[in-house]
């Protein structure tokens, strides 16, 4: 399931490297192009609330499985398509397959493994979350250069079928509940989750302004966040089963660490962003070369797991991820202070190994006290608003820094140099000398926000509560 869960975040980031050579292949607009990833990010954020009580309801493997098999047959489509429009229709039917996958991984971990076992295999799926992000644009850029974009897409074909193997062998059938299904929240929190994410995640295209007549980019968000505001009220005073049982949220830590993802996830997204544009346009690196530089974060995560989720499953938890969220901050903190012109290379290998020591501590950690104490019969429930907290986070996170990106490069360089800068991002050519300086400094002020913001999801994991000494008892029913 961890295999499947890693392709999906993997999607989520390689497409970014591909973008000038589709954009290229296709003869299209970047605005066209973007629709790409954009649609993707769409398909898979809005659906995670309902896909992850489907699981509940069907069972987990069943949706998980029909999950990978929409992910991978829209994965061949996206390498086979021949117009943009055709790559975006089968990025959207690839993000409604990551979002029924993505809550079935994380609620079949709560439900096999015995509460005192959990901490290791949730340090498994939280640094696949973390490292997924990272080897997207490293896979990208080899991928790239090697065949062209289609092979982003190509190379999940044989990875899914494999997964669906493994997952049809050794995944356990679970017992299911007989839940009535809430339509009108589906359709509520389908809504709102749709208005405020593709407001907040295209605001920058209209420049938060109008989108067509009286429809704004403001209007859709204040729309969005009214709906779902109708959607929990509805959740609290239908008489039948609602879709999210809001006494998930009476468990302090499981409310408490949905609040902290959401600051992981916005940060984690918003200081690639920055970094990535230092690097390819003040200091000439290739994408490749620009991710390489991320590998000790990657290895340092995956050594670490193990270790770290053993220190889970026989300690109290609750101070370890408020260190990984502290040592996060401080290797962000450790970019900002290298974004100069001047700055030998190598020394950026120093804040991804800090990253890589805080992923570890973070990720695992957190989606265990997280969701250790939640009934069995939840834990599809609990997932979805669990990676709904984050990738709401990474969307925001995203907007936020393109905003801000902006801003000061507009005013460190004008109007028109800021112009100028971001237009050459697309080519990947390096900024001529009289600019690097003031881009350095723009992407320096950038990357404050995301250090600040992990802060505040450190201050947030402080209020994580001891874990009770017993949960309710787990049982599987092994696979035919």
């Amino acid at each position: 399931m961890v295999l499947g869960f890693f392709m999906i975040l993997v999607d989520t980031t390689i497409v970014s490297v591909a973008n000038p050579s589709i954009m290229q292949s296709f003869e299209t607009t970047m605005v066209a192009t973007l629709w790409a990833t954009s649609a993707y990010l769409l398909a898979y954020a809005v659906p995670l609330l309902i896909t992850g009580r489907l699981g509940d309801r069907f069972g987990t493997r069943r949706i998980y499985l029909s999950g990978l098999a929409v992910f991978t047959i829209s994965s061949l489509a996206c390498g086979l398509a021949h117009s943009i429009e055709m790559l975006i229709l089968a990025r959207v039917f690839q993000g409604l397959g990551a979002a029924l996958m993505t809550p079935q991984t994380m609620a079949v971990i709560t439900r096999i493994f015995a509460p005192r076992e959990r901490g290791s295999a949730m340090a498994v799926w939280g640094v696949t979350a973390g490292v997924a992000t990272l080897v997207g644009p490293i896979l990208g850029g080899f991928l790239l250069d090697a065949w062209g974009w289609e092979w982003i897409f190509f190379i999940n074909v044989p990875v899914g079928v494999i997964g669906f193997v493994l997952a049809l062998r050794f995944v356990p059938k679970l017992p299911t509940n007989a839940h009535r299904f809430d339509w009108l929240g589906v359709i509520l929190s389908a809504l709102g989750m749709f208005l405020l994410v593709f407001g907040i995640q295209e605001g920058q295209s209209y420049e938060w302004g109008t989108i067509w007549g009286p429809i704004s980019v403001w209007g859709l968000i204040i729309a969005g966040v009214v709906i779902l505001a109708l959607f929990v009220v509805w959740q609290r005073v239908q008489r039948g089963e609602p879709l999210i049982p809001l006494q998930i949220f009476r468990d302090r830590n499981f409310s408490v660490g949905s609040a902290a993802i959401v600051m992981v996830g916005f940060s984690i997204t918003s200081m690639n962003l920055p970094l990535m544009f230092f690097l390819q346009l003040v200091m000439g690196l290739t994408p490749t070369q620009s991710a390489l530089l991320m590998i000790p974060m990657a290895v340092l995560s995956i050594a670490l797991a193990r270790p770290v989720g053993l220190l889970i499953d026989r300690r109290d938890p609750r101070r370890i991820p408020v260190i990984g969220l502290l040592l996060v901050g401080i290797g962000v903190l450790g970019y900002a202070l290298l974004l100069k012109p001047d700055t030998p290379i190598l020394l950026f290998l120093v804040p991804s190994a800090i990253l890589g020591v805080g992923n570890a501590f973070m990720w695992g950690p957190l989606s265990s006290i997280t969701t250790f104490s939640l009934d069995p019969r939840l834990a599809g429930a609990g997932s979805g608003v669990y990676n709904t907290s984050r990738q709401v986070g990474a969307v925001l996170g995203s907007a936020a820094m393109a905003v801000l990106m902006e801003s000061r490069l507009t005013a460190l360089l004008g109007e028109q140099g800021a112009s100028h800068s971001m237009g050459g991002a697309g080519g990947l050519t390096q900024l001529p000398e009289p600019a690097r300086e003031a881009f350095s400094q723009a992407m320096m002020q950038s990357l404050i926000m995301p250090m600040c913001v992990i802060l505040v999801g450190a201050f947030i994991a402080v209020l994580f509560g001891p874990r009770p000494t017993r949960t309710g008892e787990v049982r599987v029913v092994a696979a035919d």
